[in-house]
């Protein structure tokens, strides 16, 4: 998927949890396969990590609630 000409790949699970970690969330608890990221002023996530990785679809979604644009999630990655 693209946003003003980035493209996104799909991603580790691990990594996505880093980068998003290093966006200043912070993994408050896991229930089953979901983890759930807290950040002090945006609120909560909810990432399936059902296979390893993260579709892009789910991670648009993320980033989008999360008011963070590709380019700085492609950074932290």
């Amino acid at each position: 998927m693209t946003e003003g000409g980035r493209k996104l790949r799909n991603v580790r699970a691990a990594q996505a949890i880093k980068a998003f970690e290093r966006l200043g969330y912070v993994e408050v608890r896991k229930r089953g396969s979901h983890h759930i990221l807290r950040h002090p002023d945006k609120g909560f996530l909810v990432l399936p990590l059902h296979r390893g990785t993260i579709k892009t679809g789910i991670i648009m979604d993320a980033l989008k609630k999360a008011r963070i644009s590709i380019e700085q999630f492609q950074k932290h990655l």
